[in-house]
């Protein structure tokens, strides 16, 4: 059953005289309209009718003086095990690409919940909001407290990793465990990188074209090997820049982009008190900013076989778990390492 936020009604439009069953008659005007708009609103800024893998339901709030919703999935297991894990999403995704690790995990008997951050997926998307980790954290630890959850595992994947660890930082009461999925931020761009003004991430995301998007996926997620099946890890961000709203998305996430760039973790791995699992697959190249300096120092960025081993020995109480030959997702390249790796330590 897939499921969505809005459900939209379509206009079927009819000929004057009924076609036989094995003869349709062309599509009259009024449903390749319907058809048209069904698929703008498919990529509308909220994803109205983009299909998630289970029920969406939203947490309506008030942030930074302004009506806000959180979209979220919260699956329960068959058979409790009485421990609930949150998953958050990265940049360039959202919470529906985490559909086999919610199987996998409500299957060992976990609650599994995965929300859309501000600005991102089905959630809202503000054009005037002061994107902080530490305001996505306290979004999100007010979601736990609407659903009752006291602790949780936090599995975070790119940008979800950077989110991941400032929750772990800021809530170490309720953080049981922290698993890092290829995380973005194991080095401050900013010593390479010149501040780029958010009117220029606008412009750049302004620019993307659906061949730009996955052009980008697959130099820096998967270092160049590009799979069929990877498409759909990018067709919510290609259907953007061709949506009704893609200005509004721009800007948003222009917005978020310079959250990233400005706010490093790095130094404060120290400080992390949960114990940790790395999973990081050694061919991913993902830096932010490596667009714009030289060759040569662009080289230097988004080692992650030397930054997994460098943040594993920052990170008290941590574990790495390195998959060779492996990209930025390893949940997509690398199915049966990680989930092994994943369900092996949330069971410790």
């Amino acid at each position: 059953m897939k499921y969505r936020l809005a459900t939209a009604l379509l206009l079927v439009g009819c000929s004057s005289a009924p076609q036989p069953a094995s003869a349709p008659g062309p599509v009259e005007p009024a449903a390749e309209l319907a058809a048209s708009e069904s698929e703008a609103h498919r990529f509308d800024a909220r994803l109205s009718l983009y299909d998630y893998p289970f029920e969406v339901k939203t947490y309506a709030f008030e942030g930074q003086s302004q009506k806000l919703e959180m979209a979220y999935m919260d699956v329960a297991p068959a058979e409790a095990n009485g421990k609930t894990v949150l998953l958050l999403h990265g940049k360039n995704f959202s919470a529906a690409y985490w559909v086999d690790t919610i199987n996998a995990l409500t299957a060992e008997g976990y609650r599994v919940i995965a929300p859309d951050q501000i600005g991102f997926g089905k959630s809202s998307k503000p054009e005037h909001y002061q994107f902080t980790f530490h305001a996505l954290a306290t979004n999100t630890l007010n979601l736990l407290d609407e659903l009752g959850v006291a602790d949780v595992s936090v599995v975070g994947h790119s940008m979800g990793g950077m989110l991941a660890t400032r929750i772990a930082l800021m809530y170490p009461e309720r953080t049981r465990q922290l698993v890092l999925v290829n995380p973005i931020g194991l080095e401050d761009w900013k010593l390479k990188v010149p501040y780029t003004p958010v009117e220029t991430w606008y412009e750049n995301e302004l620019d993307k074209t659906p061949e730009k998007v996955r052009a980008y996926m697959k130099a820096s997620y998967f270092d160049g090997n590009w799979k069929p099946e990877y498409d759909r890890l990018a067709e919510i961000q290609t259907g953007w820049t061709e949506g009704p709203e893609y200005e509004r998305i721009a800007w948003v996430s222009a917005l978020t982009y310079d959250m990233i760039f400005t706010q490093p973790v790095v130094y404060e791995f120290g400080n992390v008190a949960a114990p940790t699992l790395l999973i990081i697959g050694d061919r991913d190249r993902t830096a932010l900013g490596k667009n714009l300096v030289s060759e040569e120092l662009a080289a230097t960025m988004g080692l992650y076989g030397e930054l997994g081993k460098r943040t594993q020995a920052a990170i008290p109480n941590s574990e790495l778990v390195e998959l060779a030959g492996i990209g930025h997702i390893p949940q997509a390249e690398a199915w049966p390492e990680y989930i092994a790796a994943l369900t092996e330590f949330l069971a410790e």
